[in-house]
């Protein structure tokens, strides 16, 4: 797994979203910063936790005029009744193939109960509009996602 760092150029994509249509980072960069976390899997405790608090500050993340997208190897079906559910006020992204965060070095080996498996690595990057990533979030508790990018975006 290589991560990308902070001054790295963010790779661009394309991923279709939970209603299906395609979005793109360069499209979304035109409206300022953006904030691509990467999660393993929808309607998991730690992701819901994670996206609700995210949620929760929409506000806050419009004042800095940033974008919000999540990324997971989940179909968009799934993407679909995880936002319906939660009430989700931003864009989620289905990343099946996993080659977005291949490119952004989130995909690798991990271990949980005793099992090692690939999957994502839970990290977030702030991009700025230059297309140049800003920040990497990866020390966070899903509880505090928000509040720490709400204090680096504050900075």
């Amino acid at each position: 797994m290589n991560t990308l760092t902070p001054g790295a150029k963010a790779p661009q994509f394309t991923l279709k979203d939970q209603h299906g249509n395609s979005v793109s980072l360069a499209d979304s960069l035109k409206q300022g910063p953006v904030l691509v976390y990467f999660y393993p899997k929808a309607s998991t405790p730690g992701c819901t936790v994670q996206a609700c608090g995210l949620r929760d500050s929409k506000a806050a993340l419009d004042s800095h005029n940033v974008t919000v997208l999540g990324i997971s190897p989940d179909p968009v079906a799934k993407l679909a009744k995880f936002a319906e559910k939660q009430a989700l006020n931003f864009t989620l992204l289905s990343d099946e193939d996993h080659s977005v965060a291949d490119d952004f070095g989130v995909w690798g080996t991990k271990q949980f109960m005793g099992k090692t498996y690939d999957g994502i690595h839970r990290l977030s990057f702030l991009i700025n509009t230059d297309g140049t990533i800003a920040h990497v979030f990866d020390k966070f508790k899903t509880k505090d996602h928000h509040e720490v990018v709400l204090a680096k975006i504050a900075d």
